[in-house]
């Protein structure tokens, strides 16, 4: 099995959150949170931030630790093909200078700001839906049930 320490943060002005395309590398697009995967050493509470900057343009400013999701992706699903699993790390975060733009030569593009009522209808990784919840609903255990997957979300 494979392991992937992840920090994602979740961009809100007021009815908007900040979402960007992730392209597969068979072409495949998602819509995900700006984040990504901690480099060996690195706290997460700094790769939320690097990865917020390298994906979308702005410079972020922390405002709460929302919770973690851990879940394991089943072979016949995971991109590798083999069992996967990801703790994901979330983060409120409020964007306070930058430029939107595109993450140079990276699998991210088209950061956008897009209406919350509109996700739904978004082919997107669950984590979007994980990260919302936390925002939303603010658990004191950090942690909210999995978000189902299927139809448009993807592991």
């Amino acid at each position: 099995m494979s392991f992937r320490l992840a920090a994602y943060a979740v961009c809100l002005d007021e009815d908007r959150v900040l979402l960007a395309r992730h392209v597969a590398g068979n072409g495949e697009t998602t819509w995900t949170l700006p984040g990504g995967g901690v480099e060996h050493g690195e706290d997460p509470f700094d790769a939320v931030t690097r990865e917020l900057l390298e994906e979308t343009g702005y410079h972020g400013v922390i405002e709460h630790l929302l919770g973690v999701d851990s879940r394991v992706i089943p072979a016949a699903v995971a991109h590798a093909g083999s069992e996967h699993q990801n703790v994901g790390i979330f983060y409120r975060v409020r964007v306070v200078s930058g430029t939107l733009r595109a993450e140079l030569n990276g699998a991210t593009v088209e950061p956008t700001w897009t209406p919350t009522a509109q996700v739904a209808y978004l082919r997107r990784s669950s984590l979007v839906d994980t990260g919302l919840a936390l925002a939303q609903t603010l658990p004191l255990t950090g942690h909210v049930p999995c978000t189902p997957v299927g139809g448009l979300i993807q592991h």
